[in-house]
C-alpha cells in the first residue's frame, strides 16, 4: 500500500482526508496547546483539507460501478493476517463527504462560540480526533478495524460531551454516555465474534456477499445481526439504551451539533446501512429493527413535547428521525434510510447551532426565557432555525419532506398498516413539537425592552457563528431536489431498490395533513394570540410527568442499579471478597503465624525441651518398626 500511495491519486486523497486531523491532534496536544489561534489553524487546516479530498473523491467517482478496496498488512501472526485500508463505495463516499462537511462548519462555528474559553485548543484538539476517528469508521473495509475506529468515536465523544469538566453534570453525563454505549458495544463485539466463528471473515464485502448463507445458518445470522444491532442501539440512542443523549447536552452546543447531526450518533445508522445485504438475510431481525425504531421515534417524541431545554428539544428529535431512518432501513428501502440520514445531517446540525447562538446572546437554555428576552430578534438564527424547523417537520420544499416521504412510501409498502399509521403519527408529533418550540420564541408572552439585550448584531463572533448557519440553511433548502441524481448515484448498488412514494398518491396529502394538524395544534396552544401556552399534554399531570421523566427509564436503570447491581452483584462480590479472599488469606496467614510459634517453641536453646523430642522420636520410631 505504501508504494501505491505515490501512484494512485484515489488512495493518496484518501489518506490526507483521514491522517490530517490526527496528525493536526497530536501537534496540537503535544506543542501548541498554549497558542489559541494555532491550534484552531491547525485543526481548521486539516479538516479543510479533509473536505476537498472529500468532494474531490465523491466528484471523481460519482460513477462509480463498483466498490474500491485498498487493503495493506497490518498484523500478521502465522496464517491469521489482519489487514487496514480504505472501502470506497456510494455509501462511504456520501457519509465522508458530509462527516468532512459538518465537521468543517462546526469547527468555523466554534471560533465565535469557544473564543473565551479556558480550553480553547483542548477543544479543537479533541474535534480533530473525533473527525479522524469518524472518517477512518467511514472508510473502513473490515468490521475489526470498524470496531476499533467505532470505540474511538465513543471515547471522542466522551472527551467532548464532558470538555467543562469543572462541571459535576458534564462529567456525569460524559461518563453515562460512555457506560450506556459500552453496553451496546459489548454485544455489538459479540455478533462479530460469531460472524468470524461462522464466516472465518470479517471483510465487509464478505458479509454483504452471496456466500453467507451457505456457511452460516438463518438461526446464527439472525442472532448474529441482533447483536451487531446492540451496538446501533448504544451509539444511536435508541430503545432501551436512549437517555444518556439528552443529558449529552451538557457539553458545548457546537459538540451537541457534531454528534447530533451526521456523525457519532449517526454512526449506528451508517452500520445498518452498511450491512444492509447482511441482515435483510433476517426476516425476523427486520422486524424486530422495525419495532425498535418505531418504539424510539414515539418514546423520544413525547419526551419533546414538555421539555423547556432548546437543546433538548432538538436531541430528543435527533433519537426520533433516528427511528426513523431505522424504520426505513428496516422495511427494506436503503435508500429511504440513507437519504434520511443524509438531509437530516443538515436541518440538525442548523438548528442545534442556531439554538448555540442563541444560547450564547442570552445565556440560557429556556426556550421560554429565549423568547422572552427577544430570541426573535436575532434575524440570521431566527431565519434558519425556522427553515431547519420546517424541514424537521416535513413541509416541502424543503429536504426533509422529501426523505420522510420515501421512508413512509416504504412503510406503506409493508403488509401491516400499522407501521404506516406510527410513522403518520411520528410526523404529527414531530411537528407539534417543533412548532411548538417555534412559537414559544416568536411570539412570547411578554418580551424585554427593544435596549434590553446583550447580543451585539456587529460583534464579530456573531458573524463567525452566522455564516455556517447561512450555509447550512442553503444545504437543507437544495438537498431535497437532489433526490433523483442521489438514487441514480446509489442505484450502482446491485442490492439497492430506490423506493419512491409516487405509486401511493394520496400519502403525500396523508403526510401533510398529519405535519398540518401538529402546526395548528401548537399554534392554537402557543402561536395564537392570547393562548394559554400550555400544551394539551402539560394539562394532565401523570402524562406530563410520564413525558418529563422520560417514561421514567432513568428511573428504572436507577433501580436497577441500587436493587440489583449494588444490592445483589457488588454485595455478593463484596462478601466473596471478605469471607472468601480475605478470611482465607487470612486463615492461612494465621496458621502460618501458629505453626511459627510451634517451630520457634522448639528453638529456644533448652537443652531439656531437645531431649524430650528426641526421646519421642526414638520412641515412635521404636513402635513403627517393632509394634
Amino acid at each position: 500500500m505504501i508504494d501505491a500511495l505515490t501512484h494512485d491519486f484515489t488512495l493518496m486523497a484518501t489518506a490526507l482526508a483521514t491522517m490530517l486531523p490526527f496528525v493536526a491532534f497530536l501537534v496540537i496536544m503535544l506543542f501548541t496547546r498554549n497558542h489559541r489561534g494555532l491550534s484552531a489553524g491547525l485543526s481548521i487546516g486539516a479538516i479543510t483539507v479533509s473536505l476537498l479530498s472529500a468532494i474531490i473523491l465523491l466528484a471523481r467517482h460519482w460513477h462509480l460501478e463498483g466498490p474500491i478496496q485498498y487493503l495493506g498488512r497490518w498484523l500478521v501472526s502465522g496464517d491469521i493476517n489482519i489487514p487496514f485500508g480504505f472501502l470506497l463505495d456510494q455509501a462511504s463516499l456520501l457519509m465522508l463527504t458530509i462527516v468532512a462537511t459538518i465537521s468543517f462548519l462546526v469547527q468555523i462555528y466554534s471560533l465565535g462560540y469557544m473564543a473565551g474559553d479556558a480550553g480553547f485548543s483542548r477543544y479543537y484538539a479533541f474535534m480533530s480526533l473525533f473527525a479522524w476517528a469518524m472518517m477512518n469508521m467511514t472508510l473502513s473495509p473490515t468490521m475489526l478495524q470498524l470496531y476499533i475506529f467505532w470505540e474511538l468515536v465513543g471515547l471522542s465523544s466522551y472527551l467532548l460531551i464532558g470538555f467543562w469538566y469543572e462541571k459535576f453534570s458534564a462529567t456525569e453525563a460524559g461518563k453515562k454516555a460512555f457506560v450506556m454505549t459500552r453496553f451496546g458495544d459489548v454485544a455489538f463485539f459479540l455478533g462479530l465474534l460469531l460472524v468470524l466463528v461462522h464466516l472465518g471473515d470479517l471483510n465487509i464485502l464478505e458479509m454483504n456477499g452471496p456466500q453467507v448463507t451457505a456457511r452460516m445458518s438463518a438461526t446464527y445470522i439472525t442472532i448474529s445481526a441482533l447483536l451487531i444491532f446492540g451496538g446501533i442501539i448504544g451509539k444511536s440512542a435508541q430503545f432501551p439504551l436512549l437517555t444518556w443523549l439528552p443529558d449529552a447536552m451538557e457539553g458545548p452546543t457546537p459538540v451537541s451539533a457534531l454528534l447530533h447531526s451526521a456523525t457519532m450518533v449517526a454512526a449506528g445508522v451508517y452500520l445498518f446501512g452498511r450491512l444492509f445485504p447482511f441482515f435483510s438475510l433476517s426476516a425476523t431481525a427486520m422486524v424486530i429493527f422495525l419495532i425498535i425504531g418505531t418504539i424510539s421515534m414515539l418514546l423520544a417524541s413525547t419526551m419533546a413535547m414538555v421539555s423547556r431545554d432548546i437543546k433538548q428539544v432538538w436531541a430528543y428529535s435527533t433519537i426520533s428521525q433516528l427511528g426513523f431512518m431505522i424504520m426505513g432501513l428496516a422495511a427494506g428501502s436503503y435508500f429511504a434510510g440513507m437519504f434520511h440520514l443524509t438531509t437530516h445531517a443538515g436541518f440538525k446540525a442548523l438548528l442545534f447551532l442556531c439554538a448555540g447562538v442563541f444560547i450564547h446572546a442570552f445565556e440560557t437554555n429556556d426556550v421560554f426565557e429565549i423568547g422572552r428576552q427577544g430570541g426573535r430578534r436575532l434575524k440570521i438564527p431566527m431565519i434558519c432555525t425556522v427553515i431547519g424547523a420546517a424541514a424537521l417537520a416535513g413541509l416541502p420544499p424543503f429536504s426533509g419532506f422529501f426523505s420522510k416521504e420515501l421512508i413512509l412510501a416504504a412503510l406503506a409498502d409493508l403488509k401491516n398498516p400499522v407501521w404506516l399509521v406510527a410513522g403518520l403519527l411520528g410526523a404529527f408529533l414531530t411537528a407539534y413539537y417543533t412548532f411548538r418550540l417555534i412559537f414559544i420564541i416568536l411570539r412570547p408572552e411578554d418580551i424585554q425592552d427593544e435596549t434590553d439585550t446583550h447580543h451585539d448584531h456587529g460583534h464579530s463572533s456573531y458573524w463567525l457563528m452566522g455564516w455556517p448557519l447561512i450555509l447550512l440553511a442553503a444545504i437543507t433548502v437544495i438537498l431535497g431536489f437532489l433526490e433523483g441524481t442521489l438514487g441514480d448515484f446509489f442505484k450502482a448498488q446491485q442490492f439497492i431498490q430506490t423506493t419512491g412514494g409516487g405509486h401511493h398518491a394520496w400519502l403525500p396529502f396523508a403526510a401533510l395533513a398529519s405535519v398540518g394538524a401538529g402546526m395548528v395544534l401548537a399554534w392554537i396552544e402557543y402561536g395564537r394570540r392570547g393562548a394559554s401556552r400550555i400544551g394539551f399534554v402539560e394539562k394532565i399531570a401523570p402524562l406530563n410527568n410520564l413525558f418529563a421523566e422520560r417514561w421514567y427509564i432513568d428511573r428504572f436503570y436507577r433501580r436497577f442499579l441500587d436493587v440489583f447491581i449494588y444490592g445483589v452483584v457488588s454485595r455478593g462480590f463484596t462478601n466473596n471478597d471478605n469471607k472468601v479472599i480475605d478470611g482465607g488469606i487470612d486463615g492461612l496467614s494465621k496458621g502460618t503465624v501458629a505453626t511459627g510459634r510451634v517451630v520457634s517453641f522448639l528453638h529456644l536453646g533448652m537443652i531439656q525441651y531437645r531431649l524430650l523430642t528426641m526421646f519421642v522420636v526414638i520412641v515412635l520410631l521404636a513402635l513403627y518398626f517393632f509394634f
